[in-house]
This record gives structure tokens, sequence and C-alpha cells, in this order.
């Protein structure tokens, strides 16, 4: 489960548009468009502390010269320190951070929901949306079927495609 800038504008509408279709929260419709960059605004900054997490990791791994797999342990770490979030458990702490906002906007009228209630409400929405790099990543994998998995041609290949697939989808670091 991923998180990309270029998604950030897309989900925040989709999730406005959820949570003022299920009733969870009562938004002026002058206001739509502050509440969606209230949601955005949370949305990158989650992007923003995982490339500080990441480039930090990257760092340490430098520094101690272990490879790159032993990047993503640090990362963990790190985050774990921090009390941030990775991978599947992204998207509690995300919606977390979402509804903590809710209350302090001067955008959101009323919330009808508790937490947990608007916790199914986005999930859903979150869920679809960062999990486009497992469907990119099965889609590559089709792409080059015909290439032997673990040679350097299918790890060439794969890179390749895969960078096409994010341009054009938009989901580009």
């Amino acid at each position: 489960m991923r998180l990309y800038e270029g998604q950030i504008p897309m989900i925040a509408e989709d999730i406005a548009k959820t949570l003022i279709k299920a009733d969870a929260v009562e938004i002026d419709p002058e206001n739509k468009q502050e509440f969606q960059l209230d949601i955005q605004s949370i949305l990158r900054e989650y992007v923003r502390q995982d490339r500080a997490l990441t480039d930090h990791a990257k760092d340490l791994s430098a520094q101690r010269g272990t490879g790159y797999s032993e990047s993503f342990k640090i990362k963990r770490q790190l985050a774990r320190d921090k009390g941030f979030k990775l991978g599947e458990d992204a998207i509690g702490y995300i919606i977390q951070q979402l509804i903590e906002i809710f209350f302090q906007s001067m955008f959101v009228e009323d919330i009808y929901l508790d937490d947990n209630g608007i916790r199914r409400v986005i999930a859903p929405v979150m869920r679809k949306h960062m999990g486009k790099e497992e469907e990119l990543d099965s889609e590559v994998r089709d792409k080059i079927k015909n290439l032997d998995e673990g040679t350097r041609a299918w790890e060439d290949e794969y890179q390749r495609v895969m960078t096409k697939l994010k341009r054009i989808n938009q989901l580009e670091d």
C-alpha cells in the first residue's frame, strides 16, 4: 500500500464526496473545496514524512555500508520509533489524522458519525487508491511474462514498464 503525490487531489475529492454522500459530515457547499484542501494537507504531510524517513534510512544504510534491502528494515524501525505507520497500517494512521482535522476544521459544519463510523466510510476509499501499486505490479508482470523472473533482463524490463505505467497513471514519485 502506497500513497503517491499525484493521487492526492483525486483521493481528497473522493473522500469528501464519500463522506458527504454517507451523511457522515456536513459541509457548506461553498466550503467543499476548502474541505478537500484540508484532506489534501493531511495526505501531503504523510507523503512528506514517508519521503523523509526513506531518505534518512537510505543515508543510514549508506553510512553503515549495508545494501538497499537493509534500508527498508531501517525505515521500518525509524517509522516504529516515530509512531509513523507504513503499508497497510498507513490507512488507519492517515484516517486518524483526517478525523482529527475534521474536528478542528472551520469548514466542517457538523460530524454525524463517531470515529469508527468515519473509518468505515473512508477506509475503502483509501484502500482503492493506495492499492494501485499492487495492480501495477500485476499488470507489469503480465506484460513481461515472456522473460524469466530474476534475470537481469527481467529486472530491467520490469523497471522500464513500471516507470512507464506510473507515468501514465500519474503515480510518479
